[in-house]
């Protein structure tokens, strides 16, 4: 992240294609090859796990699994594993929407399919590199795959929910689940291995173009997860299970009760008491996934805002110190190097700063938030220093051209006044008359002297508020975008290398 590089935030979701959902198939080669041609050298993504209730990808059934509705049932047809008339048959999906009910009901056939033809005709090749994988990934997998099973049994319902000895990890319990439902874990074992199949040969293709990802580990994890159901010693829980305190932060820009994310809270003592050794393999694992890692809510590795089980919003909050420092010495000593980016929005104090910078850590900035103050704004471009990830926005802002023509009360808490003065101030700092208010965008990001630069995609097309990925605290309409297949066109790669040779982000 020393080099001045510059990059699109896309994930892989939102990517073209005929099965409702994008995936890790020809179209996110095809991204690639865009990427490559338009002398970028980075492609961020959101994380990669199994997303639970309101489909957020911050919201996973497991911090280390994959999302099995990303495999590519091109590339299962190509390896044999389904035939042509599998995937025929295809419902006609939206095409610039992602309808996740039916998307999962069709994928969960298809891997059904895919598992009985495994298991009645796979090869020995095939079965010796699975069964190298379930070895490989043992340490998360063998949890992750009875959590999955346990979860089928009960109808899809929370782990909480389920009969108490399950819920609370009865070994023999345990024991009898493992060969009732031997079948089912296997399967769900068998998703993960295609998942990580086809990502790592993707990851390996984006090696052969030049292009470096960055992948995202969220601070918390779900609730309804493998890791706490696993783990519950790690977490703030009471006897039963229940969580005594959540996640969340303050009143913000986003909403004016705070955001309640109903995350739990880790036990740091705990952590702390077993060598952070949970922390130490879920940073491993995620840098064998992408090159560089962002760390979300970082600040949250200095004090979490911990609001008490149960409310309602986030007003009630308090912020609680974390053992950030002894951690990332940790993951130094266990891992070297560590390529991380902090996600440094929001309140931040002199502790996040001194954490963020004794450790190198680049921080970010987001050219949305730089119009509504002074020309002290640390996220104007004047103000940046090299060792930042600058953005035009990220997958929590409206897009470019929405924030731009934005109305009061719509997607932040800004009144009428303040948005005239940032589009006025914006004008003017920017020197445009905002007709394509994206570019002049994507153009100071890219000048700037901040050492990174990323552009959400759909800045790059010009999109309005209609291609907006998330609307943070909302339940509704989320994480549902993507692109047409014909969206991107040479005339777009050629802007976008012209300015990456301008402003030097090449690797040429």
């Amino acid at each position: 992240m020393k080099q001045r590089a510059s990059g699109i935030l896309l994930h892989p979701t939102s990517l073209p294609g005929p099965y409702g959902i994008g995936d890790l198939g020809p179209e996110a080669r095809v991204l690639v090859d865009f990427l490559a041609d338009s002398g970028q050298t980075l492609w961020q993504v959101l994380p990669l796990g199994p997303t639970g209730y309101g489909d957020s990808p911050y919201q996973c059934f497991s911090a280390f699994a994959g999302n099995t509705l990303l495999i590519s049932p091109d590339v299962l047809v190509c390896e044999r594993l389904l035939e042509v008339s599998d995937i025929a048959a295809a419902p006609a999906f939206p095409i610039t929407r992602v309808d996740f009910g039916r998307v999962i009901e069709f994928k969960r056939s298809l891997l059904e399919k895919v598992y009985e033809r495994f298991r009645t005709f796979g090869s020995d090749a095939l079965r010796q590199e699975f069964d190298g994988f379930c070895l490989w990934a043992a340490s998360w997998l063998n949890d992750y795959a009875l959590f999955r099973a346990l979860k089928d049994e009960h109808g899809g319902a929370a782990w909480n929910r389920w009969d108490r000895r399950l819920a609370l990890r009865d070994e023999r319990a345990l024991a009898e689940a493992r060969v009732r439902l031997r079948d089912r874990v296997e399967a769900h074992k068998f998703a993960q291995f295609l998942f990580f199949k086809q990502w790592l040969a993707l990851k390996d293709y984006c090696r052969q173009r030049g292009v470096r990802i960055i992948g995202d580990i969220p601070i918390f994890v779900a609730y309804d997860s493998a890791d706490v159901w696993a783990n519950p010693r790690l977490f703030k829980l009471d006897e039963n299970g229940a969580p005594r305190v959540v996640a969340g932060v303050p009143p913000d820009y986003f909403s004016a009760t705070g955001q309640l994310w109903g995350n739990p809270i880790y036990d740091w003592e705990r952590l702390r008491a077993e060598g952070f050794r949970w922390w130490v393999e879920r940073v491993r694992w995620a840098l064998q996934m992408v090159d560089v890692v962002r760390l979300d809510h970082f600040r949250g590795f200095a004090a979490c805002w911990e609001v008490p089980g149960g409310d309602k919003t986030a007003e009630r909050g308090q912020w609680v110190p974390a053992p950030g420092r002894e951690l990332f010495e940790t993951l130094a000593r266990e891992l070297g190097e560590l390529p991380i980016i902090a996600e440094d929005l929001g309140v931040i104090t002199p502790d996040v700063v001194e954490l963020r910078d004794s450790f190198g850590f680049p921080g970010m900035r987001i050219l949305q938030f730089a119009f509504g103050g002074d020309s002290r704004n640390l996220d104007l471009p004047h103000n940046y220093v090299r060792n930042v990830v600058v953005y035009t926005g990220t997958h929590d802002n409206d897009t470019t051209v929405g924030w731009f023509n934005s109305k009061a009360g719509e997607g932040s808490t800004r009144t009428v006044e303040q948005i005239e003065r940032e589009r006025r101030f914006c004008l003017k700092y920017l020197n445009t008359d905002g007709r394509e208010i994206n570019w002049d965008f994507i153009r100071a990001v890219f000048a700037s002297v901040a050492d990174t630069a990323i552009v959400p995609l759909q800045d790059v097309l010009g999109l309005g508020s209609e291609a907006r990925m998330n609307l943070p605290a909302s339940t509704q309409g989320n994480w549902q975008w993507r692109y047409e297949k014909e969206a991107l066109t040479t005339r777009h790669a050629e802007r976008l290398r012209e300015l990456a040779e301008l402003y030097g982000r090449t690797l040429d």
